[in-house]
Order: C-alpha cells, then structure tokens, then sequence
C-alpha cells in the first residue's frame, strides 16, 4: 500500500485476521480391532486342515475342541500321547529324578513327568522338528514350567550323549517315542499325507536334506523298489516304484505320488483294489518319510548311546509303530541284556489297551518296549 491509499474498512466478509489460540494436542484414537471373518468352507462340517479353525484354537472352542476326541479323532494341529499309563508306570519318574524325552512332539508325556518329578527334578526335552518345538515349549511353559525343571534342545535323540554333561549325571528315565505326530501328519504344507494336495517334503526338520521329490529325480527303479521293501514291507514295491519311475520328472506334490500308486494298482482285482491301495499309499509315504530323515540310522546310534546314558538302574521305554522300528529295538535289548548292560528288558511288547485303540484308532499299531539299566 502506498502513502495516499486508505485503507478500506474490513466488511461483514472480510474480518480482520486474529491469531489463533494454540490447541491442544488430541489423544490418538485407538485402534479399531480388525474383524477377521471365520474360515469359508463347503458344505456344513469343515473338511481341510486350515477350515477347522475351531479345532486349531481349543482355548476358544474347548466343547468343540473335545467333541472330536469323543469321536475318537485327533483334533487339527494337536496329538494324542499314546500308552501314557503305560509308559509311567516303566518309567516311574519320581522326584528329584533327571529324565529325557527323547521326541518331545507335542509335549503329551512331557506334561505328565513334569509333575511327578518335582520338587528338584529336571526333564530334558529334545525334538528335530523346527516348526513345533517352539509351539510345543510355548504351550508347556504357559503351563508354569521354567528353565529350572525343563530343558528343551532343538536335536536329533541321535545325539542324545551329548546333553550327559549338561545333565551332570545318567538319565533316571528315557522315552523316544518314534514316528511322526499327528500335526504334522494332519497340516498338508508339510507333505507328510496322501490325502490332501502338498509339496511332496516328507522331512522333520524341513531346513535339513533334501525333500522326498527330489530323491524320487534321482532314484533307480531297482533302488526305489528296495526302498519300499526295507523300509515298510510293500509287497507291491517292484509295481509301485515301475509307475514312479515312469513319471520321472513329473511328481511335485503328495497326490501327484498317490495318483502314481493308485495307476500302479489299477489291475488288482476291484474286491482288494481300494484296501490294498490304501495300505500301499500308507506304505509308501512311510518308506519315503523313513528314507529322507534317516529314521532308521538315527534309531540305531541311540540305541547303540542309550546304555551309556543311562544312570545305574536307570529305565528306558520306546515306542514304534512299524516292524522295522521293532525289530531293531528288540533285537539290541535283547543282546545287550545277554551281555549284561541291561538287568531286564520286555518279554514282549506292551499294545495299547483295547479302549485306547477304540478311542484313539492311530495308537493301533503302537509297541512298547521296555529295558532296566544293570545297577553297576
């Protein structure tokens, strides 16, 4: 504005500026929670492993949660300890004692030594599987089990000499309970079951060796066959492993190796057909499964180690579900009893009671054997 401009009054529009008086800072607002929809499924029970969402989260859906097991099925991403009764009456842990669970899966007979060996005891708890022993440690130290009474290494029982120096002395008890736990079964990213789609994995330990896909690249038609055979018995392993071999190159996932044992057995006769492939594909995961963890050389250095860590008097009980875990078991307690390490060993394994295998039909083919350290 120059010296002779007026200025012009402010109108009924135009008000003179006034700073603005400071304001106080507002209070963020919290967070709306998120609505997650539950999990969409066909039909009115969910069939897939991620649509029983109720299943996967007993702590919401206890009633539901136990209708299951009264069905006698195992809930989604869960397992049921087998023999528990059974295993603590050969083991007796009593207090004080210092024991390990050699496969600590997902802590079933854990929860039931803790108690038993406090005051003063400790358990250590050992399993190859990356993915679940997290879960499993969470859940039991949840439950008000410290570092104090409970020891959880992520390794192979393979190497179980290894934690005596930690342990400070022989263990009073030992459990390896073998195969494989129903949530890893159940959850088909792990490719552990023919009966939903996955990556054709079959390992416990998913960062370790290679996947059972890329064995069958590999693989000879004789080898494959002599695979089935040692590792699950498979009375149609020359068949199984010629329709495999065929589709080289072409078998990526779990039910791209289940179509290739249905084609193998397409000419059986249609009475025996769907038994004896169901059998067959059971069979044959398990022999893969066995193949690319090595179940077998590892179940052979603990039994070899297992008398070295154990205390004088100390008892051990294992646990298999096929003949060719059996047998190894029973023939090293059998020898090492001749020799003198072990002061008794089962006569003859211990099965699941008939109410078990009525309430939980995947104990069915559970053995129990048993061995008692000599005193000195």
């Amino acid at each position: 504005m120059t010296d002779g401009d007026v200025p012009t009054p402010p109108g009924p529009l135009q008000q003179p500026s006034q700073p603005r008086p400071p304001q106080a800072p507002q209070s963020p607002q919290p967070a709306q929670p998120t609505h997650k929809r539950r999990v969409r499924y066909r039909g009115t029970h969910p069939r897939g492993f991620g649509e029983k969402y109720k299943e996967l989260d007993a702590s919401r859906y206890e009633a539901d949660f136990q209708k299951v097991i009264e069905r006698g099925q195992t809930p989604a991403g869960t397992h049921r300890p087998i023999c528990v009764d059974e295993i603590l009456g050969i083991l007796s842990p009593k207090p004080g004692e210092i024991g390990l669970d050699a496969t600590l899966g997902f802590g079933g007979h854990a929860r039931e030594f803790l108690p038993r060996i406090a005051p003063g005891g400790r358990l250590f708890g050992i399993d190859v599987d990356p993915l679940e022993l997290p879960r499993t440690e969470q859940r039991l130290r949840a439950m008000g089990f410290t570092d104090a009474e409970l020891v959880v290494h992520r390794m192979n029982f393979a190497g179980m000499g290894k934690l005596i120096a930690e342990a400070g002395r022989g263990f009073d008890f030992v459990l390896a309970d073998l195969g494989v736990s129903s949530m890893q079964i159940d959850n088909p990213s792990r490719g552990f079951t023919f009966k939903a789609d996955g990556p054709l994995d079959l390992r416990l330990n998913p960062t370790h060796g290679q996947p059972a896909a890329a064995l069958l690249k590999t693989c000879s038609q004789g080898d494959l066959a002599m695979l089935l055979y040692a590792n699950s018995d498979e009375p149609h392993a020359e068949d199984i492993a010629n329709a495999v071999v065929a589709r080289r190159g072409k078998i990526h996932s779990t039910l791209d190796l289940a179509e290739a044992v249905r084609a193998a057995l397409k000419s059986l006769p249609k009475d025996i057909r769907e038994r004896e492939t169901k059998t067959s594909l059971q069979r044959t995961f398990q022999a893969l499964r066995i193949a690319v963890n090595d179940e077998f050389g590892a179940l052979d250095r603990l039994l070899a180690s297992l008398p070295d860590c154990l205390a004088p008097g100390g008892r051990a009980a294992i646990l298999t579900f096929h003949s060719g875990e059996d047998r190894r078991v029973k023939k090293s307690f059998q020898a090492l009893a001749r020799e003198g390490v072990y002061s008794s060993v089962a006569p003859e394994p211990i099965r699941p009671s008939a109410e078990e295998r009525r309430s939980n039909p995947r104990s069915s083919c559970a053995k129990l054997r048993w061995a008692v350290r000599a005193p000195a």
